[in-house]
Parts: structure tokens; C-alpha cells; sequence
């Protein structure tokens, strides 16, 4: 039982930080466009949180060859490719593409740290 509070718990994890992490980018990064109100933010936050809980470790064992490869570089790659599709998913949210998702991606990334190491 205390496998599944774990899971839950990091599961709320990673949508709290997609939440805060692209509410920071689309604040501090000016290329990054959200063009609706705060509830598309949470909602497409909440889409990446999920995509980093369950697609995000799939991706990262089959590219383990290349992650191998690139000192570990490629899991930048793999991070921002799960924010890029939550903006195939909201077409609203604009980022355009290497150096604004980058950053992006490292915001939230940041931000699931923090709150990790905070709630747990």
C-alpha cells in the first residue's frame, strides 16, 4: 500500500511542476506565448506532469544507447520532446523551437526537484 501512496505522491509531483515550471517560462522567458487564461497553463501543465510520469522513463530506457553516447546529454532532448508534445496537445501555448523549449525544460525540470526535495 505504501508503493501506491508513493506513486501517487510523485505522480502529483511532476503535474505540480509542470504546472509551476511553465507558468515560470511563460513569465521569464519572453519568446514562450500562452494565448488563453491561467486555466490552460494548469491543464497543460497537469499534460506534462503526466507525460513526464509515464512516457518520460520509457523514452529514457530505449535511449539509453544514446544518453550512454552523449554523457547523458539526450535526456535534455527527451525532456523537452514531452513539453513539445504537450503543445501539439494545447496549440494555444507557443514555444518556438530549441532555445526557448530548452529553457523550458529546465524550469521544469527545476521546479520537480524542488518540489520533490519540499513535499517528500
Amino acid at each position: 500500500m505504501n508503493h501506491m501512496k508513493n506513486w501517487g505522491a510523485r505522480l502529483a509531483c511532476q503535474m505540480l511542476a509542470g504546472v509551476l515550471g511553465l507558468y515560470l517560462a511563460q513569465r521569464f522567458i519572453p519568446q514562450v506565448q500562452i494565448n488563453q487564461d491561467w486555466t490552460l497553463i494548469i491543464w497543460a501543465g497537469l499534460a506534462i506532469g503526466v507525460l513526464n510520469f509515464f512516457l518520460r522513463p520509457i523514452l529514457m530506457i530505449i535511449a539509453i544507447p544514446i544518453r550512454i553516447l552523449t554523457f547523458g546529454l539526450f535526456s535534455t532532448i527527451i525532456n523537452m520532446l514531452m513539453i513539445w508534445s504537450a503543445t501539439l496537445l494545447y496549440p494555444a501555448i507557443i514555444i518556438p523551437w530549441f532555445w526557448p523549449l530548452f529553457w523550458t525544460s529546465i524550469l521544469i525540470g527545476l521546479s520537480a526537484t524542488i518540489i520533490s526535495f519540499v513535499l517528500t
